[in-house]
């Protein structure tokens, strides 16, 4: 089945659409508190379109998603009556309850590795509020966490250029479904 090959085409129209950042932005402000697509899928194909803006995409991105996680943060600190029926009914409460479980294991540091990790960022910002992490480190760990990830994600495709457009085109649909096969496995990881 042929499906990433199609969305990678229109995830290209989009980047290179006079509105892209404007999207990249919101798209990562949504991501790291109520929004399941990560900002990755739109900021590759933004920096292969346009290698000269690389490191400003990676900026905005990061920046924007700081500012998401913060939201994130300040639901799960005040809100998360109101939001916990939905973590349970979309699947999430699993993946919630391990990232309260590492707060408790190894602190700060979890904000630091979250920008890494196939659960989802707004599941480590909620859980951040929710256990009450000191809002300063939790700020400097999400700097460093996720501006290292969409820098690097960034750097990659700035120095693959041409070639690594033409080796992700030709390979979209083998990567794609590879995604797939890791996040659920990691799902069922982390779930068991």
């Amino acid at each position: 089945m042929k499906l990433f090959g199609t969305l990678y085409d229109k995830t290209l129209q989009w980047a290179g659409h006079r509105h892209a950042e404007r999207y990249l932005a919101g798209l990562s402000f949504a991501e790291s508190s109520f929004f399941p697509v990560p900002p990755d899928v739109m900021l590759a194909p933004m920096v292969l379109a346009k290698r000269h803006l690389a490191w400003r995409f990676a900026l905005i991105t990061t920046i924007m998603s700081v500012l998401g996680g913060l939201l994130g943060y300040v639901i799960g600190n005040g809100a998360f009556e109101v939001i916990e029926p939905i973590l349970i009914e979309r699947g999430y409460w699993d993946s919630f309850q391990k990232a309260t479980d590492w707060f408790g294991e190894w602190g700060i540091w979890v904000i630091l590795l979250a920008g890494f990790t196939p659960i989802p960022f707004k599941v480590f910002t909620i859980a951040a509020g929710v256990v009450g992490m000191a809002i300063v480190p939790f700020v400097l760990m999400s700097i460093i966490g996720r501006g290292a990830r969409f820098f690097l994600v960034a750097g990659l495709m700035f120095w693959g250029g041409e070639k690594m457009e033409r080796m992700l085109r030709k390979s979209i649909e083998s990567v794609g479904w590879a995604l797939v096969a890791l996040a659920l496995i990691a799902y069922f990881l982390i779930k068991h």
